[in-house]
């Protein structure tokens, strides 16, 4: 009971979910104290390292087209039983475009299709798609071209990191993406005729908006299971077990705000620990949250911090706790 779990989130764009952790961890150790490193994610970026130790996953890559149609090497996942595990940030994700170039009509979920395929290829029948993190609006038709080009036809579960409806995606996402007014409006005019056009409408559906609609394509044309992301990492990854041997839970993420609350990680970590009678805080980049909803999902400590040095910092501040 006396070691400290780090289960924090990415901060995106910044830091990967496993540095968090370790920077963390070095200055629990350095206050005295034991550290077990948990790095999470809940679809978006990090979500494959997250899962590929515990579902005991074989790393591999292939070279795909980025967003805007460039070569890149992306990873993906081999685990037993022909599952592959594919990051959809690998190949379509917003780091792959600078913000200067972003084209949030142009860019294209293809490569997530492609990077589909060469799993396929390596002998996956059951693919678990990690979505988030997308530079994409494209409604996943960039992907299901691709699939369709390489007769790819593999079982899809499709972890998703928001909640968020098909027809929501475009106005919800598109602005973070580049998009202005008017191309948010070209971009839901786009998302209505592909939802018209599908076999299975998609609007109104939980979690078909994630990744630009990625996740409603491939329920829609291919039959995926979408689960909500932070529970299945989280169950996957053993932290029940992990969060009840410790004496209190250090999560984080790179932004603390009102879509915490919305099924994100940081939310689903806290609020399993205070069910479990187990303390918990939170090292983030920057804290929005208002002192009623970190009361909500029962954080104790919130620590701002940006660079390596300051999650240290923050984690030999927390050693005295």
């Amino acid at each position: 009971m006396n070691s400290v779990l780090v289960a924090p989130d990415s901060f995106k764009g910044s830091h990967s979910a496993p540095d968090v952790a370790a920077a963390i961890a070095r200055g629990l150790r350095a206050g005295g104290r034991d550290a077990v490193e948990l790095p999470l994610g809940d679809g978006g970026e990090g979500t494959l390292d997250a899962l590929v130790s515990s579902l005991d996953g074989e790393i591999l890559t292939a070279t795909v087209t980025d967003p805007l149609g460039r070569p890149v090497e992306a990873r993906f996942a081999m685990a037993d039983g022909g599952r592959a595990i594919v990051e959809m940030a690998e190949a379509s994700g917003l780091r792959h475009v600078r913000e200067d170039e972003r084209d949030a009509f142009a860019a294209s979920t293809r490569g997530t299709g492609e990077l589909i395929a060469a799993a396929c290829a390596a002998g996956a029948a059951e693919v678990l798609l990690c979505v988030g993190g997308s530079a994409t609006t494209d409604g996943g038709a960039g992907a299901l071209a691709a699939l369709d080009e390489a007769g790819a036809a593999p079982r899809f579960t499709v972890v998703c990191d928001v909640r968020t409806a098909w027809e929501d995606a475009a106005r919800t996402f598109g602005p973070q993406k580049g998009a202005d007014a008017a191309t948010v409006r070209r971009l839901e005019r786009r998302m209505q005729t592909l939802a018209a056009a599908a076999p299975r409408d998609p609007r109104g559906v939980p979690m078909t908006g994630c990744a630009g609609g990625l996740s409603g394509a491939l329920w829609a044309w291919r039959g995926a299971r979408l689960v909500a992301g932070a529970p299945f990492v989280l169950d996957a990854v053993g932290y029940d077990d992990a969060m009840r041997a410790a004496r209190f839970v250090v999560t984080g993420e790179g932004r603390l705000d009102a879509q915490t609350l919305e099924g994100k990680l940081v939310a689903e970590v806290a609020t399993r620990a205070r069910q479990s009678g187990v303390a918990s805080h939170a090292v983030v980049g920057c804290d929005d949250l208002d002192d009623f909803r970190e009361r909500i999902i029962d954080l104790g400590l919130v620590i701002e911090a940006s660079s390596l040095e300051e999650l240290e910092a923050a984690g030999r501040r927390l050693a005295t706790v």
